[in-house]
Parts: C-alpha cells; structure tokens; sequence
C-alpha cells in the first residue's frame, strides 16, 4: 500500500508534530492510524494515510452512511430521521447568510443526492459534485440529479456560484489547500462557503478519547478545531460569518462510538452521553460535537 506522510503542517507550513494518539478503524478493517498534532498551531492531522487512488477500500461497505440509503439498524435510522430535520434547517442557514431564496449552488461531496434534491426543488440551480460512483448512480436514479466526478471541480468558471456547501466532507480531502483556493475562486465575491466538520475539541471527543467515532481514520485525513477552521479560511482569503454548533451529531456519534466500545446498551449508553454533550453546548457551542461555519470572501 501507498501510504501518504505529511512532513510540512498545511495550516502554518512548519515541520514539527508530535503522535498525539493512535486510533483504529472500526468501522472497514481493523487497522490502527496515527493522528499527529503541529507544535507551532496544534492542527491535528491522521499520518500514514493511504494516498487518493487506494484508500477506496476503507468505505467499502453497503453501510458507509453517507454513501447508502439503507435504513438497517437503529443507527442508521437515526441517521436518516436527523437528516430530514437538518435539510430544511440548512435551507434556512443558507437563506438568511446568502439573502437569496435561490440562485447557484455547488454541493462538494453529495451523497446519494438528498440535499442538493431538496434546494433544487426550492428553485436553486444545483450543481454536485461526489466520488463514489455508486453514491452518484443513486442521486442521478433516484432524484435525477447530474453529478460530476471530483475531477471537474478544477474546471468550472470563476465566479460561478453563489453558494458553495461541504457538508462533512473537508476532512476527507487529501489536497486541502489547493481545494480552498478552488473554492475562492470559483464563489463569486458575495457568494457564501459552508463547511461542516466534525469538531476534535468538542465534550464527546474529549469524553471518548482515541475511541471517538469521528476521529474516523483514514477517511478522516484532517481534524479541525473551531481556531484551525477559522484559521484555514483567512488563509485563503475568507472571513468566518457566522459558526453553529450541530447538536444532533453527538448522539449519533455518541452511540456510535459505544457500539465500537461494545457496550451493552449502545443506544442508550449513546443517547446519554448525547445528551450531557448537548447541554454542554448550550453554555459553550464550540464544545458541539460537529460545526457549521460560514464564511464570505474578504473584501479588499
């Protein structure tokens, strides 16, 4: 296997990190990775990863949530009943930081479709874009939808859209800057880029340790803090608008990681610990176990 290792940080470009933890895939096949820690700006990252042409057979499951539509299991079910509350929830984040009831949107890493189907039925001109060719099958069947391949993100025209959305989808990117500096210039000036990332800084993550279901290694490539996101944007020239914590992952992921742990009572165990997470965020919404943030583009 081909592995990738980071020697320079891609948040401030020093060469100095420490093993903050090792951590097991739990979800594909049994491996253990190591997530590294800068010490100059504490970005955390997972090394030894495998490069973009392999690591296809780390989401090789019917299960891989974002990628099916199976409804097996009571995790799943969850998954799909929280799913329909966030889209109507994301369509009014979009209008009230856009102003626009609807206009041009790209969706980075769509899934089988739910979402961009949803805006393009509220009048938005949608444009997806999704690896899995079985996940882009399913959108184009069963909603209609055109979806591109990665590769023909690179092509699109400057200033081509008004809204740009990556829905769990920057930590699986494995060229992130180069990414962030595609998404400046293909968002028109006034344009809004929505970005949602699991949080490692979050009272799940610190509950759980290297057990925590996000950490998701080696799909999850980058691990980002509200300070590291915050930071990546003004790198590339964004100014963060607006963050909000995403309550609802806690439980999902809260549950999932005791299933890993193999606890009696995952749901309940999970649900509990969901729980205590949400009233942490109710005081500090940093400590949420997923975020949203948006941003626009500087204005010089």
């Amino acid at each position: 296997m081909n592995i990738l290792n980071i020697d320079k940080c891609p948040l401030c470009g020093k060469s100095a990190f420490h093993k903050e933890m090792t951590c097991k895939d739990h979800y594909a096949t049994g491996e253990t990775f190591d997530v590294y820690k800068c010490e100059s700006c504490g970005f955390l990252f997972t090394q030894g990863i495998p490069v973009e042409a392999e690591i296809g057979r780390y989401y090789e499951s019917p299960d891989y949530i974002s990628h099916s539509d199976t409804h097996r299991g009571l995790m799943n079910r969850v998954y799909h009943w929280v799913r329909r509350y966030m889209l109507a929830s994301k369509a009014r984040l979009i209008k009230h930081n856009s102003g626009l009831s609807r206009g041009r949107l790209l969706d980075i890493g769509t899934g089988t479709g739910y979402f961009p189907h949803f805006m393009k039925e509220k009048g938005w001109r949608v444009t997806a874009i999704e690896k899995s060719p079985q996940a882009r099958t399913f959108a184009q069947t069963h909603f209609g939808l055109e979806v591109d391949a990665p590769e023909k993100l690179a092509t699109y025209e400057d200033a081509s859209f008004d809204v740009i959305t990556l829905w769990h989808v920057m930590e699986h990117l494995e060229h992130l800057n180069e990414t962030w500096e595609t998404l400046s210039r293909i968002l028109q000036d006034r344009g809004i880029l929505v970005i949602a990332v699991p949080n490692p800084s979050s009272f799940d993550a610190r509950k759980y340790g290297a057990m925590w279901a996000a950490w998701d290694v080696p799909r999850h490539l980058w691990h980002f803090t509200p300070s590291a996101m915050q930071q990546f944007g003004a790198k590339h020239g964004f100014v963060l608008a607006e963050r909000h914590p995403m309550p609802f992952d806690a439980f999902y992921v809260s549950m999932l990681t005791e299933k890993y742990k193999q606890s009696r009572s995952p749901f309940f165990k999970g649900l509990l610990i969901g729980f205590e997470a949400w009233m942490a965020t109710l005081t500090r919404k940093e400590q949420s176990s997923s975020m949203i943030y948006v941003f626009r583009k500087k204005q010089l």
